[in-house]
């Protein structure tokens, strides 16, 4: 069952000659539980690709389909709401709120749907990131690895249709980055979370069930790694 249909997505800036396309036509579909990698070189529209699935930004012309929800359908207050309930976000640089701990960037978008937090949850969170012992840290008082951990455990808190992550080991070690890619396939095994991941690290994309390869634009291939 597809969980996320992308149709025939086009992204254009500008107008006459100086109109750059950043997307010319793009068509895919990802099933439940699949992890997914794209991959291409810097101007070549992934990251583009990777904010209008997440609905940060608005096509020129085409739809993403998320659970069976077209997304742009939505106006923006209602875009927000479905982006916060349904799609998790891990970004390269954590967009942490530095004056929350631990435990509230964790919880925030519960916090700002004004929800009841899930402590269940947010307890088997901290115990899968290894941050138990860091609830009540600020991000200044934390690592960088650690700091990823907490934005993996943010984009998982709501059990999302979806979740996208933007180089999420690009400003790591390679170490935290091995750990933060172990998370995420975590979150895709055992909770069949669906997990698509953008990135230069031939490695990072070799342990996905797909890789999608984006050129100019367009879709250069989509092959099944294993």
């Amino acid at each position: 069952m597809a969980i996320l249909e992308v149709n025939n997505l086009t992204k254009t800036y500008g107008k006459g000659d100086t109109t750059v396309t950043a997307l010319g036509g793009v068509s895919f579909s990802v099933n439940k539980g699949e992890f997914v990698a794209i991959i291409g070189a810097s101007g070549s529209g992934k990251s583009t690709l990777m904010h209008l699935i997440g609905g940060v930004d608005r096509p020129t012309s085409g739809n993403v389909i998320v659970d069976g929800k077209d997304i742009f359908e939505s106006n923006e207050s209602e875009l927000a709401i479905f982006r916060r309930r349904n799609i998790g976000i891990v970004y390269q640089f954590y967009n942490l709120i530095p004056t929350l701990t631990t435990t509230e960037n964790i919880m925030l978008p519960y916090l700002l749907d004004n929800r009841k937090p899930d402590q269940s949850k947010l307890t088997s969170i901290l115990d899968a990131i290894g941050l138990a012992n860091r609830a009540e840290h600020l991000p200044n008082e934390l690592s960088g690895g650690q700091q990823q951990r907490v934005s993996v455990g943010r984009a998982l808190i709501n059990d999302p249709a979806l979740i996208l992550a933007d180089e999420p080991t690009g400003n790591l070690d390679s170490k935290s980055g091995r750990e933060i890619i172990d998370l995420l396939k975590l979150a895709n095994k055992q909770y069949n979370q669906t997990l698509l991941i953008i990135t230069h690290d031939e490695k990072i994309a070799l342990q996905a069930d797909r890789i999608i390869t984006i050129s100019d634009g367009l879709i250069l291939r989509d092959e099944e790694v294993r």
